[in-house]
């Protein structure tokens, strides 16, 4: 049994200085997907690019956009994986918003969907997005692979994903658009697998920093694990670790068997 992890940590260096690399090693991970690191590879420390403690290690791979300090994905893993790539479509590649490892027909994908921004500034980069990922997962699939799709979507899916969904009806990553583009995907034959252990509400893995939005737990859930649906069996739970701190977001996981 694996335990695959995902977090958008809001900036790599920034987490370094709150105990990320002994949370790493205590957490258990396997595999770690990591979003918004906002930084290269070569901006990180030693420990960062090359995890040790007690004698054991991660390897790390990195995706970073063009722009500095801005978007970014990676990915810990105490196995060396057999392949590393991105999804292959500059306009996304060059912001960093993919990264995916391969253990022999079992894809895991890092992934940090665009923001629409306030009034859609960006919806349609956003959709195309989205519309590329599904494409992406889809080729995997009849390539014979399982695809574990893990990361920061920057959607809530229905109204049970957060806290005031009536107040955010116009709001980004609450759009029509958005929603009912995660309709097409679990439809699509993938499977959101934190409603598949758990119907109940006021789960979330995103507060605001503002008006102690965490501490009242007015939240949104817009990180999610999901796979294709001949996988699911393979997988035993779907948790989200709400009492991590370091982030605006907090860190999920699953246990899997691959």
């Amino acid at each position: 049994m694996k335990k695959i992890l995902a977090w958008n940590v809001n900036g790599i260096r920034a987490i370094e200085k709150k105990g990320f690399i002994p949370w790493l090693f205590d957490s258990g991970a396997d595999v770690l997907c990591i979003q918004e690191t906002k930084a290269k590879p070569e901006q990180l420390s030693d420990d960062l690019l090359k995890p040790h403690l007690n004698g054991e290690g991660y390897f790390s791979y990195f995706s970073s956009a063009l722009r500095p300090g801005y978007s970014g994905t990676a990915i810990y893993s105490k196995k060396e994986p057999d392949a590393v790539f991105t999804m292959g479509v500059s306009e996304f590649d060059e912001e960093g918003r993919t990264l995916a490892v391969q253990f022999g027909s079992t894809v895991v994908i890092s992934a940090y969907f665009p923001n629409s921004q306030e009034a859609g500034a960006r919806l349609d980069y956003k959709l195309a997005y989205c519309d590329a990922m599904l494409a992406f997962c889809d080729d995997l699939v009849k390539k014979g692979n399982n695809i574990i799709l893990c990361g920061d979507y920057n959607i809530a899916h229905k109204e049970i994903d957060l806290a005031n969904p009536k107040a955010n009806e116009k709001n980004p990553g609450y759009l029509p658009e958005e929603r009912a583009w995660m309709d097409l995907f679990t439809s699509s034959g993938y499977c959101d697998l934190f409603r598949k252990f758990n119907t109940e509400p006021h789960n979330y893995t995103w507060w605001s920093y503002r008006f102690k939005a965490r501490e009242k737990n007015i939240g949104w859930r817009i990180d999610y694990q999901c796979v294709n649906e001949t996988f699911v069996p393979a997988v035993s739970s779907s948790t989200i670790l709400a009492d991590q701190m370091g982030s605006d977001h907090c860190p999920i996981a699953i246990e899997v068997d691959f």
